[in-house]
């Protein structure tokens, strides 16, 4: 019963968030950044983890090897606002990062980020992925995902994605709101999930230059090689096989990594329904996303 609470979705300041998210809530707004900090930040299911391990390579890759092959990635690049209990937090890890920079992830909504972040002049890392294919992504994770709130079926989980009533609420809301920050914050990389697919070492290149990281030819082709989605999926410090909270028979934390996937589960009158939706919604919005590739 208590399991089944802590998975519950309630308002927090006016986004809808489970327990082990906000319980931590005064910790997590007082986390102290470092200027060399860097935040990962995407709607969940977004291409949070594919970001992650590109860093960790970038920056890691060749000073530590042994850490590829060690620690769990989720060790690594901690999840800052994930509490499992007192003395196991994503702050706590983060703290406890000897290495430099330290690498975090959040799927926080920009008004949620801890002020120190940008008192401190982190560099944030933002990726949009389109609302069609994180939706479709989305759905299988709380499937498999034990501590996630139970997601029904698919036709209720499309309207409750409309409506923003999913953990971490609307996709509209995070994606506008990140680009929007970002207008004003040179220290925001926005990229693109489906641009990632469609060329990984351009995506890269570009990182390095926000970065101001250069990197040899061969580094770049081997960082671009790891990271490939079939490589990450049979890598286990990678692909969450390591958790106790996932179930990998319902589902793989990491499942087809395409561009277009929507399309093996909306009906016609889904994406109808959707497009309206979206055209409405995204009317004043200047992000353009690829539905395919």
């Amino acid at each position: 019963f208590h399991c089944l609470l802590l998975k519950v979705l309630f308002d927090f300041h006016g986004v809808p968030m489970i327990q082990r998210f906000t319980t931590n809530w005064e910790k997590i707004q007082n986390f102290q950044a470092r200027p060399d900090d860097i935040l990962i930040a995407t709607y969940p299911k977004a291409g949070t983890t594919w970001v992650s391990y590109i860093l960790d390579l970038l920056y890691f890759g060749q000073t530590s090897p042994e850490r590829q092959t060690s620690i769990p990635l989720s060790e690594r690049v901690p999840f800052l606002e994930l509490t499992v209990s007192p003395t196991n937090s994503g702050v706590d890890k983060a703290e406890n990062i000897t290495t430099s920079p330290r690498l975090i992830k959040t799927h926080f909504p920009v008004q949620f980020v801890p002020k120190s972040f940008w008192e401190q002049n982190c560099k944030i890392i933002y990726v949009a992925r389109n609302a069609k294919d994180n939706m479709v992504s989305f759905f299988h994770f709380d499937r498999m995902a034990l501590t996630q709130p139970d997601p029904g079926d698919w036709s209720s989980y499309f309207k409750r994605f409309l409506e923003g009533k999913l953990l971490y609420g609307s996709w509209y809301d995070h994606v506008n709101g990140w680009w929007k920050k970002k207008q004003t914050d040179n220290k925001i990389h926005y990229m693109f999930y489906e641009d990632m697919i469609e060329d990984t070492g351009h995506e890269i290149d570009k990182l390095c230059g926000f970065l101001g990281l250069s990197l040899s030819v061969e580094e770049k082709k081997r960082i671009s090689g790891g990271v490939q989605f079939d490589n990450m999926k049979r890598n286990n410090m990678v692909n969450y096989s390591t958790s106790q909270v996932m179930d990998f028979k319902i589902s793989p934390f990491m499942r087809k990594g395409k561009v277009g996937d929507w399309k093996n589960h909306f009906t016609v009158a889904q994406n109808e329904e959707f497009d309206e939706d979206y055209k409405q919604t995204m009317k004043n919005s200047p992000l353009k996303f690829h539905w395919e590739v």
